[in-house]
Protein backbone atom coordinates (compact mmCIF):
# COMPACT_ATOMS: atom_id res chain seq x y z
CA UNK A 1 0.00 0.00 0.00
CA UNK A 2 2.83 2.40 0.88
CA UNK A 3 4.45 1.73 -2.49
CA UNK A 4 1.21 2.62 -4.29
CA UNK A 5 0.93 5.85 -2.33
CA UNK A 6 4.55 6.59 -3.22
CA UNK A 7 3.95 5.98 -6.91
CA UNK A 8 0.86 8.21 -6.98
CA UNK A 9 2.70 10.98 -5.11
CA UNK A 10 5.66 10.70 -7.49
CA UNK A 11 3.50 10.72 -10.63
CA UNK A 12 1.52 13.75 -9.43
CA UNK A 13 4.70 15.60 -8.50
CA UNK A 14 6.17 14.54 -11.84
CA UNK A 15 3.43 16.54 -13.54
CA UNK A 16 4.76 19.62 -11.74
CA UNK A 17 8.32 18.68 -12.71
CA UNK A 18 7.25 18.95 -16.35
CA UNK A 19 6.28 22.55 -15.65
CA UNK A 20 9.69 23.23 -14.09
CA UNK A 21 11.53 21.58 -16.99
CA UNK A 22 9.65 23.66 -19.56
CA UNK A 23 9.44 27.04 -17.84
CA UNK A 24 12.61 27.53 -15.78
CA UNK A 25 15.04 27.43 -18.76
CA UNK A 26 12.76 29.93 -20.54
CA UNK A 27 12.78 32.21 -17.48
CA UNK A 28 9.01 31.90 -17.06
CA UNK A 29 7.02 31.80 -13.82
CA UNK A 30 6.24 28.28 -12.62
CA UNK A 31 2.96 29.50 -11.09
CA UNK A 32 1.43 31.95 -13.58
CA UNK A 33 -0.13 31.53 -16.02
CA UNK A 34 -1.86 28.24 -15.21
CA UNK A 35 -1.21 25.13 -17.29
CA UNK A 36 -1.85 25.74 -20.97
CA UNK A 37 -0.98 24.32 -24.35
CA UNK A 38 2.30 25.95 -25.50
CA UNK A 39 1.10 25.70 -29.11
CA UNK A 40 -2.46 27.16 -29.04
CA UNK A 41 -2.20 28.82 -25.56
CA UNK A 42 -5.60 27.42 -24.44
CA UNK A 43 -5.85 26.81 -20.69
CA UNK A 44 -6.05 23.16 -19.77
CA UNK A 45 -8.87 21.70 -17.69
CA UNK A 46 -8.03 19.78 -14.53
CA UNK A 47 -8.87 16.50 -16.25
CA UNK A 48 -6.29 17.31 -18.95
CA UNK A 49 -3.59 17.17 -16.27
CA UNK A 50 -4.19 13.78 -14.68
CA UNK A 51 -0.74 12.15 -14.61
CA UNK A 52 -0.26 9.42 -17.24
CA UNK A 53 -3.99 8.90 -17.90
CA UNK A 54 -4.67 12.25 -19.57
CA UNK A 55 -1.93 11.69 -22.14
CA UNK A 56 -3.34 8.23 -22.92
CA UNK A 57 -6.97 9.38 -23.13
CA UNK A 58 -6.02 12.33 -25.35
CA UNK A 59 -3.95 10.00 -27.58
CA UNK A 60 -0.90 12.19 -27.04
CA UNK A 61 -2.53 15.30 -28.54
CA UNK A 62 -3.83 18.64 -27.26
CA UNK A 63 -7.57 18.55 -26.54
CA UNK A 64 -8.04 21.87 -28.39
CA UNK A 65 -5.62 22.14 -31.33
CA UNK A 66 -4.69 18.42 -31.53
CA UNK A 67 -1.01 19.33 -31.65
CA UNK A 68 1.13 16.35 -30.56
CA UNK A 69 2.13 16.30 -26.89
CA UNK A 70 5.69 15.16 -26.32
CA UNK A 71 6.13 11.65 -24.93
CA UNK A 72 8.48 13.25 -22.41
CA UNK A 73 5.56 14.40 -20.26
CA UNK A 74 4.15 10.96 -19.35
CA UNK A 75 7.67 9.52 -19.16
CA UNK A 76 8.70 12.08 -16.53
CA UNK A 77 5.53 11.30 -14.56
CA UNK A 78 6.19 7.56 -14.83
CA UNK A 79 9.86 7.86 -13.84
CA UNK A 80 8.96 10.14 -10.92
CA UNK A 81 6.42 7.59 -9.69
CA UNK A 82 8.96 4.78 -9.97
CA UNK A 83 11.61 6.81 -8.10
CA UNK A 84 9.37 7.54 -5.11
CA UNK A 85 7.90 4.03 -5.12
CA UNK A 86 11.42 2.54 -5.06
CA UNK A 87 12.59 4.73 -2.17
CA UNK A 88 9.41 3.94 -0.20
CA UNK A 89 9.85 0.23 -0.90
CA UNK A 90 13.39 0.39 0.47
CA UNK A 91 12.70 2.37 3.66
CA UNK A 92 8.86 2.48 4.03
CA UNK A 93 6.84 5.69 4.07
CA UNK A 94 8.17 8.37 6.44
CA UNK A 95 9.05 12.06 6.56
CA UNK A 96 12.78 11.52 5.79
CA UNK A 97 11.83 9.31 2.84
CA UNK A 98 9.65 12.12 1.46
CA UNK A 99 12.62 14.53 1.59
CA UNK A 100 14.97 11.96 0.03
CA UNK A 101 12.45 11.33 -2.75
CA UNK A 102 12.07 15.06 -3.38
CA UNK A 103 15.84 15.39 -3.66
CA UNK A 104 15.98 12.64 -6.29
CA UNK A 105 13.07 14.27 -8.14
CA UNK A 106 15.02 17.55 -8.22
CA UNK A 107 17.99 15.63 -9.64
CA UNK A 108 15.69 14.21 -12.31
CA UNK A 109 14.53 17.72 -13.19
CA UNK A 110 18.11 19.00 -13.33
CA UNK A 111 19.07 16.06 -15.54
CA UNK A 112 16.36 16.81 -18.08
CA UNK A 113 17.20 20.52 -18.20
CA UNK A 114 20.92 19.83 -18.48
CA UNK A 115 20.31 17.27 -21.22
CA UNK A 116 18.13 19.58 -23.29
CA UNK A 117 19.50 23.05 -22.54
CA UNK A 118 23.03 22.41 -21.20
CA UNK A 119 22.21 24.42 -18.08
CA UNK A 120 21.83 23.59 -14.38
CA UNK A 121 19.55 26.11 -12.59
CA UNK A 122 20.83 27.11 -9.15
CA UNK A 123 17.30 27.27 -7.70
CA UNK A 124 16.68 23.57 -8.35
CA UNK A 125 20.20 22.65 -7.29
CA UNK A 126 19.73 24.38 -3.94
CA UNK A 127 16.40 22.61 -3.46
CA UNK A 128 18.05 19.25 -4.18
CA UNK A 129 20.71 19.95 -1.52
CA UNK A 130 18.12 21.24 0.95
CA UNK A 131 15.92 18.15 0.62
CA UNK A 132 18.94 15.82 0.75
CA UNK A 133 20.20 17.36 4.00
CA UNK A 134 16.73 17.09 5.56
CA UNK A 135 16.50 13.41 4.62
CA UNK A 136 17.83 12.33 8.01
CA UNK A 137 16.20 10.31 10.76
CA UNK A 138 17.95 12.04 13.68
CA UNK A 139 19.42 15.48 14.50
CA UNK A 140 22.87 13.85 14.40
CA UNK A 141 22.05 12.54 10.93
CA UNK A 142 21.08 16.05 9.85
CA UNK A 143 24.49 17.37 10.92
CA UNK A 144 26.20 14.41 9.20
CA UNK A 145 24.33 15.07 5.96
CA UNK A 146 25.32 18.73 6.02
CA UNK A 147 28.95 17.82 6.74
CA UNK A 148 29.04 15.36 3.83
CA UNK A 149 27.42 17.90 1.51
CA UNK A 150 30.11 20.47 2.33
CA UNK A 151 32.85 17.83 2.06
CA UNK A 152 31.80 16.77 -1.44
CA UNK A 153 31.28 20.37 -2.58
CA UNK A 154 34.78 21.25 -1.38
CA UNK A 155 36.29 18.14 -2.95
CA UNK A 156 34.69 18.82 -6.32
CA UNK A 157 35.81 22.46 -6.15
CA UNK A 158 39.43 21.41 -5.64
CA UNK A 159 39.12 18.83 -8.41
CA UNK A 160 37.66 21.44 -10.74
CA UNK A 161 40.53 23.83 -9.98
CA UNK A 162 43.21 21.16 -10.49
CA UNK A 163 41.77 19.85 -13.76
CA UNK A 164 41.10 23.34 -15.12
CA UNK A 165 44.67 24.39 -14.29
CA UNK A 166 46.08 21.30 -16.00
CA UNK A 167 44.00 21.73 -19.15
CA UNK A 168 44.64 25.46 -19.39
CA UNK A 169 48.39 25.01 -18.83
CA UNK A 170 48.51 22.49 -21.66
CA UNK A 171 46.86 24.91 -24.05
CA UNK A 172 49.14 27.73 -22.87
CA UNK A 173 52.28 25.66 -23.47
CA UNK A 174 51.05 24.78 -26.95
CA UNK A 175 50.39 28.47 -27.60
CA UNK A 176 53.96 29.42 -26.67
CA UNK A 177 55.17 27.59 -29.76
CA UNK A 178 53.28 30.01 -31.99
CA UNK A 179 54.51 33.19 -30.26
CA UNK A 180 56.19 35.76 -32.49
CA UNK A 181 57.69 39.18 -31.77
CA UNK A 182 54.37 40.64 -32.89
CA UNK A 183 52.13 38.80 -30.42
CA UNK A 184 54.47 37.88 -27.55
CA UNK A 185 52.77 40.36 -25.22
CA UNK A 186 49.29 38.89 -25.80
CA UNK A 187 48.01 35.84 -23.91
CA UNK A 188 45.81 33.90 -26.33
CA UNK A 189 45.30 30.85 -24.12
CA UNK A 190 41.66 30.54 -23.03
CA UNK A 191 40.69 29.52 -19.51
CA UNK A 192 39.32 25.97 -19.75
CA UNK A 193 36.78 24.95 -17.12
CA UNK A 194 36.94 21.22 -16.42
CA UNK A 195 33.44 21.16 -14.93
CA UNK A 196 30.64 23.59 -14.19
CA UNK A 197 29.61 25.01 -10.84
CA UNK A 198 26.33 23.12 -11.18
CA UNK A 199 28.23 19.82 -11.00
CA UNK A 200 29.77 20.94 -7.70
CA UNK A 201 26.33 21.57 -6.21
CA UNK A 202 25.10 18.20 -7.47
CA UNK A 203 28.12 16.64 -5.75
CA UNK A 204 26.97 18.26 -2.49
CA UNK A 205 23.57 16.61 -2.92
CA UNK A 206 25.28 13.28 -3.54
CA UNK A 207 27.31 13.64 -0.36
CA UNK A 208 24.24 14.41 1.73
CA UNK A 209 22.21 11.55 0.23
CA UNK A 210 24.88 8.86 0.20
CA UNK A 211 27.68 9.66 2.60
CA UNK A 212 31.37 9.47 1.75
CA UNK A 213 31.83 5.83 0.73
CA UNK A 214 28.67 5.48 -1.35
CA UNK A 215 29.17 8.97 -2.76
CA UNK A 216 32.55 7.95 -4.18
CA UNK A 217 31.01 4.77 -5.56
CA UNK A 218 28.28 6.87 -7.22
CA UNK A 219 30.87 9.14 -8.85
CA UNK A 220 32.68 6.09 -10.23
CA UNK A 221 29.39 4.66 -11.54
CA UNK A 222 28.57 8.01 -13.15
CA UNK A 223 31.90 8.05 -14.98
CA UNK A 224 31.40 4.46 -16.17
CA UNK A 225 27.88 5.28 -17.43
CA UNK A 226 29.10 8.42 -19.21
CA UNK A 227 32.13 6.79 -20.85
CA UNK A 228 30.28 5.06 -23.76
CA UNK A 229 28.48 8.29 -24.60
CA UNK A 230 31.70 10.29 -24.57
CA UNK A 231 33.38 7.74 -26.80
CA UNK A 232 30.43 7.85 -29.21
CA UNK A 233 30.71 11.64 -29.69
CA UNK A 234 34.50 11.98 -29.64
CA UNK A 235 34.70 12.57 -33.42
CA UNK A 236 31.84 15.05 -33.61
CA UNK A 237 31.87 18.85 -33.43
CA UNK A 238 33.04 20.65 -30.30
CA UNK A 239 29.47 21.55 -29.38
CA UNK A 240 28.25 17.97 -29.77
CA UNK A 241 31.13 16.75 -27.59
CA UNK A 242 29.75 18.74 -24.64
CA UNK A 243 28.10 15.82 -22.88
CA UNK A 244 25.91 16.90 -19.92
CA UNK A 245 27.24 15.12 -16.85
CA UNK A 246 24.42 15.83 -14.37
CA UNK A 247 22.17 13.04 -15.77
CA UNK A 248 24.94 10.51 -15.16
CA UNK A 249 25.64 11.85 -11.66
CA UNK A 250 21.93 11.59 -10.86
CA UNK A 251 21.62 8.06 -12.25
CA UNK A 252 24.79 6.91 -10.50
CA UNK A 253 23.48 8.35 -7.23
CA UNK A 254 20.15 6.60 -7.52
CA UNK A 255 21.77 3.25 -8.32
CA UNK A 256 24.18 3.62 -5.39
CA UNK A 257 21.31 4.58 -3.07
CA UNK A 258 19.09 1.66 -4.06
CA UNK A 259 21.85 -0.98 -4.06
CA UNK A 260 24.01 0.44 -1.27
CA UNK A 261 24.76 -2.73 0.68
CA UNK A 262 25.34 -4.82 -2.45
CA UNK A 263 27.77 -2.30 -3.91
CA UNK A 264 29.70 -1.86 -0.66
CA UNK A 265 29.91 -5.63 -0.28
CA UNK A 266 31.12 -5.92 -3.89
CA UNK A 267 34.02 -3.55 -3.36
CA UNK A 268 34.78 -4.93 0.09
CA UNK A 269 33.80 -1.92 2.22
Amino acid sequence: MDELIGFIFGAVFGSFLNVLIYRIPRDESVVFPSSHCPHCQNKLKFYHNIPLFSWLFLHGKCAYCHHPISLRYPLIELISGIIVMSVVHKYSLSVPVVFISLSFLMLLTLSMIDFEFKMVPDSLNLLAIFFAVLGAWTPQGLVENLKNALLFAGGFTLLRFALSYYLTSGVYRAGLKTKTPWNKHYDRAPMIEAMGEGDIMVAATMGALLGVKLGLVAIFLSAVLALPVMLAVRNRSAEEQRVPFVPFLALGSFIAFMFDSQLLRLIGL
